[in-house]
């Protein structure tokens, strides 16, 4: 009887964590019918303006920086929260802002938050502040397996409703490479908006905002169960302080930068218009309203695309929606991405070998960076004025399954920003000839890779390609 029900069990979680994600769904005709590539261009000067983040370093002071000048709320929101000093130095950047007054508001991922173990003590002093809230984005469920898939992948920061930050970086020390830290850095990307208006137009921030209310007060966002509170409020409240100490530390070491407050309207850029777009929140297979706008913002170009994700893996769904060539006739597209000796994720580059021949064969540039850093960033350009930057992979995870949002961005100065920065990514790449071997390149040698990581990426491409629609 008890491995009949264990047999019973396993079949659920089978069907209901993987087998029911088979079939990809469609954008509503409801939706597609308000959808226009058009709609994110403006003949004008906009109401929002930006600051692209490449430099590690740049981005986490950056976010240091808008939580030191928030003056009544904080909203934040993401994936995942990872063991080091930079996530407690951000944390504890947190604690002193609710400490002045600001009203600060945590989502984080109900699997990936990060806040286990000897963590989960931050959680009872988030808990214990008055001023600071924490929500868990769909734990999972062993009764409902389905919800292991259903995941918040969405990382940003809205403070006021005036300013934001959003991009592809966790809080981790190895997306802002602290002077302290010297393993391998993952590069990625953020851009700041500013929201500039006066008279009540209508800004990305507000969008955004908007956004976060929504998920924050969803059913599928929930608060902490502290049941067992009363054990760990001594050491929450040693775990709030040592985290406030370290900002402080934080503060003097990189005391100039705090003190040197930036003009952000003459460090900003201006933009036409700044849209922001996300995923919908509903569980099993999304309707792939991201995917959707970035494919009909592509099909909409004219001359180029060039799209950096760290995973490229786009299922026979999304090579349909976009690497066919007929839809794209004339335009020069070049994909970005890790190499092999780069990536440390080898299920998701397992999955990429098997679309990274047919990619080629359809006259599509593949650029593969050859550094010991890999590459996190995720970002789609269409010609020298729109460009899209969040957390949107380029795989069939992000467009069918997870929340994802990324802002699009109708600006020359934005993409001729964005332009001068990837030259430190494309001048550590290679270029993947007709053959599928590199072109070569005297000023980029190719990175040896281990055998065993060779072998283990071959043998994991074949059961890959079966559920490829979970990488």
């Amino acid at each position: 009887m008890i491995r009949k029900i264990l047999l019973l069990y396993i079949t659920y979680v089978l069907i209901g964590s993987v087998l029911i994600f088979a079939i990809p769904r469609n954008v509503s005709p409801e939706y597609a019918k308000k959808s226009n590539y058009e709609n994110y261009y403006s003949d004008e000067v906009g109401t929002d303006r930006a600051i692209i983040l490449d430099n590690p370093l740049e981005s986490g002071l950056a976010r240091l920086f808008i939580i030191e000048n928030a003056k009544e709320t904080l909203d934040v929101s993401y994936f995942s929260i990872e063991r080091g000093e930079t996530p407690n130095i951000f944390l504890g950047a947190l604690f002193d802002a609710a400490d002045r007054g600001v009203q600060v508001n945590i989502l984080l991922d109900g699997i990936f938050h990060g806040l286990r173990g000897a963590r989960r003590s931050t959680i009872y002093a988030i808990y214990n502040h008055p001023n600071m809230n924490l929500k868990f984005y769909e734990k999972f469920n062993p009764l409902l397996p389905w919800t292991i898939n259903n995941r918040m992948h969405d990382k940003y920061i809205v403070a006021d409703n005036k300013i934001s930050i959003i991009g592809g970086r966790n809080i981790g020390d190895k997306y802002f490479a602290p002077e302290w830290y010297k393993k391998s850095i993952t590069n990625d990307r953020d851009v700041i908006i500013i929201n500039f208006s006066e008279d009540n137009e209508i800004s990305a921030v507000d969008e955004m905002s908007s956004y976060f209310n929504e998920i924050w007060n969803h059913k599928y966002s929930q608060n902490v169960n502290l049941w067992t509170r009363s054990i760990f409020r001594k050491k929450a409240e040693i775990i709030a302080n040592s985290m406030r100490e370290k900002a402080n530390k934080a503060r003097k070491l990189y005391k100039e930068q705090f003190e040197n407050i930036p003009d952000l309207y003459n460090t900003s850029l201006p933009t036409n218009k700044v849209t922001f777009i996300h995923n919908p929140i509903e569980r099993f297979s999304k309707e792939p309203w991201c995917w959707y706008e970035l494919v009909q913002l592509c099909k909409g170009g004219e001359d180029s695309i060039f799209i950096q994700s760290p995973y490229i893996i786009p299922s026979k769904k999304m090579t349909k929606d976009l690497i066919n060539k007929e839809d794209l006739e004339n335009m020069n597209i070049t994909f970005l991405t890790n190499s092999i000796a780069s990536t440390p994720n080898l299920p998701a580059f397992s999955g990429y070998q098997n679309y990274r021949k047919k990619i080629v064969d359809n006259k599509i540039n593949i650029l593969e960076t050859q550094s010991s850093n890999s590459i996190h960033s995720k970002a789609f350009v269409i010609d020298k004025d729109i460009v899209a930057i969040g957390s949107f992979n380029l795989d069939a995870r992000s467009a069918f399954l997870s929340t994802e949002s990324m802002v699009v961005i109708h600006s020359e100065e934005v993409v001729e920003e964005f332009g001068g920065n990837i030259f430190n990514y494309t001048d550590e790449s290679l270029l993947v000839n007709e053959d599928y071997k590199y072109v070569e390149n005297v000023k980029v040698e190719e990175k040896q890779v281990n055998l065993i990581k060779k072998i283990l990426v071959k043998i994991l491409a074949i059961p890959l390609r079966f559920v490829e629609y979970l990488l």
